[in-house]
């Protein structure tokens, strides 16, 4: 191998253990977080600047950088599909009235999909704004290739009753392990009959009930033991992946497409600001809330990942702003596939503008936009939350509005950087979900909600 290997794996390792000493200070976990993302940036820009993105020198430093990066987010995988049973039926065997789940499911869902249904519009407003157009975009031989190679049959081909019936586990050991697309939502069934099992065993025999609840308690206390050693690496987790996607981003196609990632990352803004109108509106200061999400939203931008994200989720709302764990427990698995704002929402709605008038359709026309906002809408659910999100949404909503897709592989090259801050959405979505829910329940704890706890992670 090279000598420029080794130098930039070298110095790769001394970042990390250099960033491995900011724990002998006494900083927040954001700050450890941020001084993660920040050093990835510079040590991408660096590697960026040196090698350019096509280097096979960079190609192969990039692979070893990844045991970090992608080995973080597979740890935080791992725990994903546990802490969600758990949590679930953890939450589900504490409420002691099915009533309940039916309100906190109830009103999660309907959060969940009025904010995508807000950003299927958003993201008509950005295209509209900006004057984007896919006319004369031309699909080279690499995006068809990699058009060709995706496996979207087993979706797309699926009818709603049909999309609705896969949602009910005939095995969950093998959602459990993640074998379908909707998986989590399958899990969250599993579970919430297992609690309400629990429940009615309460009832039914004391003793025996007590000692169920007990071991679930237990289990709960246990998986979040692991979940919180996992949460310890966000930091060097952060700083691979980020250095990753400075280091390889390809800056011609930045530089082509620059509008359709400005135009992206407005409608983006304009979703947060959203957000933080709804949590206003429903009496939660938006400032404060963001705050205590800061690094949760973090993650998720650098992870990409929604479902990985799903842990600090959990923590973040239930010991920083006060949501109970029943309702935290739903708001993120269920946010993990339904209603995703940014890569069901507004991904999906923007491509169908853009394409529209290269057949020949009006995108002012008022009953077409009421159209794509319903299909965006319904589509949002149980597709989003599997890997590449964003593309299996836009390639179920474009032939559903008898739109070609190959503008969906013409993004390719730029997909990193958009999906940065979409990824951030969909989490921010979750956890406004959760917590209004709490609000309006008349379950968040102001107290811990207005605590100042500057970003520390817990550590019992």
């Amino acid at each position: 191998m090279p000598l420029a290997f080794f130098i930039n794996l070298s110095v790769f390792i001394a970042l990390l253990f250099a960033l491995a000493s900011v724990s002998h200070f006494r900083w927040s976990f954001f700050v450890k977080v941020f001084s993660g993302l920040v050093g990835g940036i510079l040590f991408g820009l660096v590697l960026h600047f040196i090698y350019g993105a096509d280097s096979t020198v960079l190609k192969k430093s990039v692979e070893w950088f990844n045991i970090v990066g992608n080995g973080y987010v597979r740890l935080l995988q791992m725990v994903v599909m546990p802490l969600v049973f758990i949590s679930i039926l953890s939450s589900v065997a504490r409420l002691h009235d099915a009533s309940s789940l039916g309100k906190i499911s109830a009103i999660t869902i309907c959060i969940l999909l009025f904010t995508t249904m807000i950003a299927a519009l958003v993201g008509i407003f950005a295209v509209i704004f900006t004057g984007l157009s896919a006319q004369g975009l031309v699909q080279r031989a690499t995006e068809t290739a990699y058009l060709n190679a995706l496996d979207i049959g087993h979706i797309s081909d699926l009818t709603v009753p049909q999309l609705i019936l896969s949602f009910i586990p005939s095995n969950p050991f093998a959602d459990l392990a993640g074998a379908n697309p909707t998986s989590i939502i399958a899990v969250v069934i599993f579970a919430s009959f297992c609690g309400l099992a629990a429940i009615q065993l309460v009832h039914d025999d004391v003793l025996r009930g007590e000692r169920v609840l007990q071991t679930i308690n237990t289990l709960q206390l246990w998986i979040m033991k692991l979940v919180r050693q996992v949460i310890r690496l966000t930091p060097y987790g952060v700083f691979a992946l980020m250095t990753r996607v400075v280091a390889t981003s390809d800056a011609n196609a930045i530089l082509k497409l620059g509008l359709f990632i400005i135009a992206s990352y407005l409608a983006i803004i304009i979703m947060f600001v959203v957000h933080g109108g709804l949590l206003a509106v429903s009496g939660i200061n938006p400032i404060r809330f963001f705050k205590k999400a800061l690094p949760v939203l973090t993650f998720a931008f650098t992870s990409r990942s929604s479902a990985a994200s799903i842990p600090m989720n959990i923590e973040a709302q239930t010991q920083r702003i006060g949501v109970p764990q029943a309702i935290a427990g739903f708001s993120v698995s269920l946010g993990a596939t339904i209603g995703q704002n940014g890569c069901a929402g507004i991904y999906p709605a923007m491509l169908a503008t853009m394409v529209a008038p290269t057949v020949g359709i009006n995108p002012f026309d008022p009953l077409w936009i009421a159209m794509l906002i319903s299909i965006v809408t319904v589509s949002s659910i149980g597709v989003a939350g599997i890997g590449g999100g964003a593309t299996f949404s836009a390639l179920i909503v474009l032939p559903a509005m008898g739109l070609p897709v190959t503008l969906v592989a013409l993004l390719i090259s730029i997909e990193p950087l958009i999906d940065m801050g979409r990824t951030a959405l969909n989490v921010s979505g979750s956890m406004i979900a959760g917590t209004i829910t709490s609000q309006i329940l008349g379950e968040m704890d102001k107290g811990v909600f207005d605590r100042d706890d500057k970003h520390k992670l817990p550590s019992r």
